[in-house]
């Protein structure tokens, strides 16, 4: 048969831009360089085909015998394959033997990629006709797609993720959020239903929301830009609640699997087997990710037992249906959006869907209770990490304990029970939130009550809301009474003495906290005993500093031995407060930046704001302060605390401080120059304030390197070869593409630094490794 000319191919056409995946193009063609069978792996409507298409355009000048494609997504007999890959490569019956065998003789000298397309249906067909043709033919390549690795000797995978997105806070201009691939994805095909469609501040929000809610699937972001034929962005945002619905209607030349979102779904789906169709449907219970452990407990039934559910986890992920996330020390998982709402939809056909929401509602319940139980110990950080990862499927718990009017009981005391987490981490209105929503369901008298109004009067307080602080006090005092129980009358106490605290009456203040502190060290409750000792030392710090420190030091000795985080930080702060106002300004100091530290390595930003405010206050009152040092911390604090839900100016205490603090360095500095210092620590951001008032250094993202600002990425690989003694032959079959191209970059990096050899660049790539 005669050869075939270089660069030839039977690839289709492109009929629309082919936007973003820079990255995903370098490394498949990387890839290619270095191995003779590459797949690309991702779920239905990644763009697999897409972006293998486009390589194998790129690439096909470097394959005297051309590029060729062979779609699968039509064939259901394996034993058709051999056949249908001759046809692809222009053969022709009568053949002169078997088609493998012809396959076999025809590729054996000719240096060719072959794109074998959509294989996840007849995996171990393909696995092994590719395995025998790369065994005979030593110049073939193969770059094959399938939503699942082919698992054959020799094979390098390369996972397609959906497209980068937005992230929720938009970026300052239309013009910033187009770089987005996604949004740039949306835009272009925007323009070609509704011609007069622009990215716009108007309906940048709706299109930054389209994109998060289809999970930056290409498939899905195509069909809701078709969409603008009819609806605006907004429109469109709204009506993803039935996203397979909206999405129903593809090119009419596009597969059957792609003319509809759930077409596409539904393709992956069917080649699933039994069990992992019922693992699939089942883990879209869960919101957000999820552990192994979780996933076994919640899943597992009689038809899906324990100890298989890891074997199918790691089916589904080499299906591309979950996502596998974490790292060595922990693996966590993950449905997409668009997946998990297909799951939800076949399991609410199979009537499970209310019992395996029962399950996760008590698994979650479990969990939150275990942390509280070891709040105080070693695994607080562990915990505190662990509740932010959770927070889609705690929050998802709740919703559905709140949906069940029979059990508002467990809806109390998960939010009872996650006080501490709010308080440490805020939101503070998202606890008032689910505690006021559980305390409205009617439930008898319990002390779970009392806890509950407890917590809701303390988030109260620290937002300034004195009043409802007061309200659930009385309340919760009514319950704990009903209920003769001296622990929870405490519980009480302690709100009470707070709100004493913050409304500065320093005479009830102290009697109800020593009651409570009483009944704490009594039923050695560590964690009411803290609290009571830090609202003591804090009323007393002004009044009575030998008391103070008496609180502090206790509360240290409980902590330190138990290498507790939290109420060692609120121990350190006020102890730096009580050494500050004895006159100690720099040993206050050196305290307070030490609750910082333990504040940033918990997320504590209710405490990590007070911290701020402290060294802010203690920086005016010095005689050589620097009054700009002071306004700055002054806007990070405040900054973040407007964030979080309270105020500086919360109780009779803090109140005279910061006001003296804002006063004198207004003064100071004069009324503009201390709203630009104001707005300097605002502007900021949470690491560098934190920098800034450890007076650590800002670090900051160094500058490229000048290599790698003059050349392109293609051109520093190019560099790098020839630093390593390739001639542009070498470049050319390494970086699979010709060597006229070759050549070409070679002579751009000469032009560029104004060299005149070879040797020169090397150099310049060996010197200071200013690539690397």
């Amino acid at each position: 048969m005669p050869p075939i000319d270089r660069g030839f191919a039977n690839l289709p056409p492109e009929f629309t831009n082919f936007v973003g995946r820079r990255h995903e193009l370098t490394d498949v063609r990387r890839l290619l360089a270095s191995s003779r069978l590459v797949t690309l792996t991702g779920r239905g409507g990644v763009g697999k085909t897409r972006l293998a298409l486009r390589v194998a355009t790129n690439v096909r000048r470097a394959f005297g015998d051309g590029v060729w494609l062979v779609e699968l997504d039509r064939l259901q007999d394996p034993e058709l394959l051999a056949e249908t890959v001759t046809v692809a490569l222009g053969l022709r019956e009568p053949f002169e033997g078997p088609p493998m065998t012809v396959l076999e003789h025809y590729l054996a000298s000719r240096q060719l990629l072959l794109v074998m397309d959509n294989c996840e249906h007849l995996v171990d067909a393909v696995a092994k006709l590719v395995a025998t043709l790369l065994r005979s033919c030593p110049e073939l390549r193969v770059l094959a797609t399938s939503r699942e690795p082919l698992s054959t000797y020799g094979e390098v995978t390369l996972p397609v993720p959906s497209l980068p997105l937005p992230d929720e806070q938009l970026p300052a201009s239309p013009q910033e959020l187009f770089r987005i691939e996604a949004v740039a994805l949306f835009v272009d095909r925007a323009t070609a239903v509704a011609p007069g469609f622009a990215l716009t501040r108007d309906n940048q929000a709706a299109v930054a929301e389209i994109c998060r809610r289809l999970d930056g699937l290409p498939l899905a972001i195509e069909l809701a830009a078709a969409r603008l034929r009819v609806l605006r962005p907004q429109e469109i945002a709204d009506r993803l609640k039935d996203r397979f619905r909206l999405l129903d209607k593809g090119p009419r030349g596009a597969p059957t699997r792609q003319q509809t979102l759930l077409s596409c779904i539904e393709w992956s789906y069917d080649l699933c087997s039994t069990q992992e169709q019922l693992l699939w449907t089942r883990l879209a219970v869960f919101a957000g990710g999820f552990d192994l452990d979780a996933a076994e407990s919640i899943t597992a039934g009689e038809d899906l037992v324990a100890d298989v559910v890891l074997e199918v986890v790691a089916s589904l992920v080499d299906k591309s249906i979950v996502i596998r996330e974490g790292d060595a020390k922990l693996a966590r998982y993950r449905l997409l959006d668009t997946i998990r709402e297909f799951g939800r939809v076949k399991l609410q056909e199979t009537g499970e869907f209310s019992a395996l929401r029962r399950r996760h509602r008590d698994w979650y319940a479990q969990l939150v209770e275990r942390a509280d139980t070891e709040w105080v110990g070693p695994r607080q950080v562990d915990w505190l990490t662990l509740l932010d990862r959770e927070q889609p499927n705690i929050r998802a718990a709740l919703e559905f304990a709140l949906s069940e009017r029979a059990d508002a009981r467990t809806a109390l005391r998960m939010a009872a029970t996650l006080y501490s987490y709010w308080i440490a981490r805020g939101p503070l209105s998202e606890g008032r939130r689910w505690l006021d929503q559980a305390l409205a369901c009617p439930v008898e008298i319990s002390s779970d009550r009392v806890r509950a109004l407890y917590a809701c009067s303390m988030l109260a307080g620290h937002q300034g809301d004195f009043p409802v602080e007061s309200a659930r006090a009385d309340e919760g005092g009514d319950v704990a009474r009903k209920l003769g129980d001296p622990s929870m009358s405490a519980l009480i106490n302690l709100a009470n003495g707070y709100l004493a605290h913050w409304n500065g009456d320093l005479a009830r203040g102290p009697v109800l906290l020593g009651a409570a502190l009483d009944v704490f060290r009594a039923d050695n409750n560590l964690r009411g005993l803290l609290e009571a000792l830090f609202a003591l030392s804090l009323m007393s710090i002004q009044h009575d500093p030998k008391r103070a420190l008496a609180c502090q030091r206790e509360m240290l000795a409980i902590t330190e031995p138990r290498n507790e985080v939290w109420f060692r930080s609120l121990a350190l702060w006020s102890l730096g407060l009580t050494t500050w106002l004895q006159g100690e300004a720099r040993q206050a100091v050196d305290l307070v930046r030490g609750s910082l530290r333990l504040k940033r390595s918990i997320g504590d930003l209710l405490g990590i704001a007070w911290c701020l405010e402290a060294l802010a206050w203690i920086a005016a009152s010095e005689n050589d302060h620097d009054p700009q040092h002071a306004a700055t911390l002054l806007g990070s604090a405040k900054n973040l605390m407007e964030a979080i839900g309270t105020s500086p100016s919360i109780g009779q205490f803090t109140l005279p401080y910061h006001g003296e603090c804002e006063r004198r360095t207004r003064l100071e500095l004069g009324g503009e120059a201390f709203d630009a210092a104001l707005q300097d620590g605002r502007d900021l951001g949470l690491p560098a304030a934190l920098a800034y008032a450890l007076g650590e250094s800002v670090r900051t993202t160094p500058e490229p390197a000048a290599i790698e600002a003059i050349l392109t990425p293609r051109e520093r690989e190019v560099a790098e070869l020839i630093a390593q003694g390739s001639s542009n032959k070498d470049i050319a079959r390494h970086l699979v593409i010709s060597q006229r191209t070759a050549e070409a970059h070679v002579e751009h990096i000469l032009v560029k630094f104004g060299f005149t050899s070879r040797a020169q660049i090397a150099a310049r790539v060996v010197e200071g490794n200013e690539l690397g």
